[in-house]
């Protein structure tokens, strides 16, 4: 028999071309149909790209690490349904570059945090975590409060973003940095984590 077990195991060169070739088939089946289905390409209903703020909002919080300890991936499983909410969809993710799905937990799921707290509830966690969950073992982040918000690159993110398919109009681009002027980096990753899974919401 040309292709035995026996000679497959044996030949090394041989085993790694097939391990390549049964990897790349199932990678080509398991992934490529999802680039063509509206449900992984289309964003859910009254989901739109994130402005000025929240966009700088998500950049400080991918820089401090936050997606270590929190995931953004609502299973669907009872457990995690009820008690984050609906279980998350694509469609919630497309303006997300890369999305911030993971698996890791070390603090709760964030998928759903929007509106659930007030700002200054947010103000607080973030700069004493203890003063509101006396078991946090997150670490505070007091120094954002005093660091502005970045505005001179702002522009530049989002025509790099419209050029990959987001709605920004020109108008949005320009005033951008007005809407940064006079912000901190604590407003600003405020206003991201406020509408982490809004759009779903108002579609339920």
């Amino acid at each position: 028999m040309a292709f035995s077990h026996a000679r497959i195991e044996k030949n090394i060169g041989l085993m790694m071309v097939l391990i390549v070739l049964l990897v790349s088939v199932g990678g080509m089946v398991e992934i490529l149909p999802l680039f063509f289905q509206k449900s992984t390409t289309e964003p859910v209903a009254g989901l739109k790209p994130y402005g000025a703020l929240q966009l700088t909002g998500r950049d400080i919080y991918v820089r401090e690490g936050c997606y270590n300890c929190h995931s953004q991936m609502i299973r669907p499983f009872r457990a995690e349904t009820e008690r984050y909410g609906h279980y998350s969809v694509a469609g919630e993710f497309v303006y997300d570059r890369p999305f911030q799905w993971g698996s890791k937990r070390t603090g709760p799921d964030l998928a759903r945090v929007g509106g659930r707290y007030s700002d200054e509830w947010h103000r607080i966690h973030l700069t004493n975590p203890r003063d509101l969950v006396p078991e946090s073992n997150m670490p505070g982040y007091p120094w954002l409060s005093k660091a502005p918000a970045d505005a001179g690159s702002i522009q530049a993110k989002l025509r790099a973003l419209r050029t990959l398919g987001h709605p920004y109009s020109d108008a949005e681009i320009a005033e951008a940095p007005a809407l940064l002027k006079d912000k901190s980096e604590m407003d600003a990753l405020i206003a991201y984590l406020q509408v982490m899974g809004t759009s779903l919401k108002k579609v339920q």
